[in-house]
Parts: structure tokens; sequence; C-alpha cells
């Protein structure tokens, strides 16, 4: 693979980028934290090590594919030569939130706090994500009438294959463990967060709701997600205030109200404490509504 094989599309009114695909034979584009404000696929064809995500850590090895949603801190570390094609797309190309009915990856593919952030592929399967990015290059390669149209329908396929693809490895995965106590204990707790992190922000308040104890709970939750229930609780919160402020005009105020902060400015710094920026900062690159006031 060439590293300088690289397509990319801009922003016409802004300059910045809006879909970019390109191949890489070497480690130095992921070997140190990435905070991109848009979203990135990464498929490894030959190469292996570790990845760390927000702050946890996985082994992956040739044939994963990882999915990473803007802000979400991540660096790969491999113990050679890595290669692989990624694909990284703004917002404003192409909304996963808005057409999460049509795809179905948001909240399976990317931002899914329960899950792993990568799947494996066979080699079958790889061969024909790798196809749907080759036709999306030959569009890149034209200047042919309606190519942003053309790429964008490449790029749901894509989409919906890789999310079918997690859908059934997390199956897999589940139904080996289905009598298993633990697991009963697992899909609780994602229910309990599910329905209160809004209201219930405190690991004490999710040991209470399952008849555990603190220390309990926080081994299953380790063992499981490889995070802390803290950080799983916090990950949920940050998701949902994400949501809220690329999908809408609300305040930041009433952002941070209807998700259980009383005062903007300790949200604020909370949000900025695990993303590295402010609400305001992350509404301006990120949301619809950039250059609206908090």
């Amino acid at each position: 693979m060439l590293a300088q094989s690289v397509y990319t599309l801009t922003n016409q009114q802004n300059g910045n980028l809006s879909f970019k695909v390109f191949e890489f034979d070497n480690n130095s584009y992921f070997d140190h934290i990435q905070r991109n404000n848009y979203f990135t696929l990464i498929i490894v064809t030959s190469g292996e090590g570790v990845a760390k995500v927000d702050l946890s850590e996985y082994p992956f090895q040739e044939n994963t594919m990882f999915a990473f949603y803007p802000y979400q801190p991540f660096m790969l570390q491999s113990k050679g030569t890595l290669r692989g094609i990624s694909i990284q797309f703004h917002h404003d190309f192409f909304c996963i939130y808005r057409h999460h009915k049509e795809i179905a990856s948001n909240g399976t593919l990317f931002n899914n706090v329960y899950q792993q952030p990568y799947i494996w592929l066979q080699e079958s399967s790889k061969n024909t994500l790798l196809g749907f990015i080759r036709e999306i290059t030959e569009e890149l390669k034209t200047e042919g009438l309606r190519r942003d149209e053309v790429i964008v329908s490449y790029l749901k396929i894509f989409l919906v294959l890789a999310t079918r693809i997690k859908v059934d490895q997390q199956t897999i995965n589940e139904s080996g463990a289905g009598g298993n106590k633990q697991m009963l204990i697992v899909q609780s707790l994602r229910n309990a967060i599910e329905e209160n992190f809004r209201s219930k922000h405190s690991p004490i308040d999710y040991a209470e709701m399952l008849n555990l104890t603190t220390a309990a709970l926080s081994r299953i939750t380790k063992n499981h997600f490889n995070k802390t229930l803290s950080e799983l609780i916090t990950e949920r919160i940050i998701i949902e205030a994400k949501r809220e402020l690329y999908l809408t005009d609300k305040s930041i105020k009433e952002i941070a109200h209807e998700l259980g902060y009383d005062d903007e400015f300790y949200f604020s710094r909370f949000f900025k404490s695990k993303t590295d920026i402010s609400p305001q900062f992350y509404r301006n690159t990120v949301g619809f509504n950039r250059g609206a006031t908090g």
C-alpha cells in the first residue's frame, strides 16, 4: 500500500475536511492521541498492537476495523509495520445522528459505551468493505455529476454492512454467556444506566438499584466493559450531551439541566475535563448549530 494514496473533499464554505480516504503503510498516522472533530474508520489489513481508546486498552490484529466518533481520544500502538486504510468524514458530509434509523450505526458501530470500538472482519467481509472503499475512491477521482451523493450512498451501505457484522458478533458473544448470572447483572446495569443517567450520576446509585455493593458491581463492570462504573456513566452522559449540542439549538444551560446539572458552568467544566474541549467549542466545530451562543 502507498501512504500517499490520499483523496479528500473539503467544505467549500470553510475549507474544513468533509471526507477523506487514505491508505497507510506505517503507524505514524495513529501513534499519538487523536481527537478529531470527525468520524474515523480504520481497517487494519496487516499488523498488530494495542489500541488505547478513552481510558481503556484493546489488543488488535489484522482484519480489525475500528470506528471512532468525533473527539473520541484514541491511538494505535503497533508492534511493527501497520498497514491499512482509513475513512474520515465530518457530520456536515454525512450525519450519523440524522440517519440513524436508516443505518442503525449510531449506538452500535459508534457511540456505544457498552461495546468495544471495533469489529473483527472475516476475509469475505473485509473484501466486501474494501470493495466499497474502492468504489468511493473511484468517485473521488472524478468530477462526476452529484459525486458527493454517490459517495454518501456507498458510505451508507458500508456502515450498514459494518453494523450488521457488529450486531452479529454481539449476538454470538451474548448467547455464549446467556446463562451466566454476571451477564444478567450486566444487562440490568445497561438498562438502569439508560433509564437513569440523566438524574443519577453516582456508582452507588446503580449498586443500590441492583442490590449489590459498589465494589462488587465495579468488579463486574471492569471485567465486562473494561471500564470503571464511573467511566461508563460519564461516557453515557457525554454522548447524550454531544447529541443535544449537535442536533438541537438548546442553550448549554438547558442541556446541563436536562442532564442533571443545575450549574451550567460546572457542567461545562465537567464536559471539558472529559473531552478536552468546551461544549460551545464542540457545537461550533461539529454541531449543525455552529456559531450559536450558549
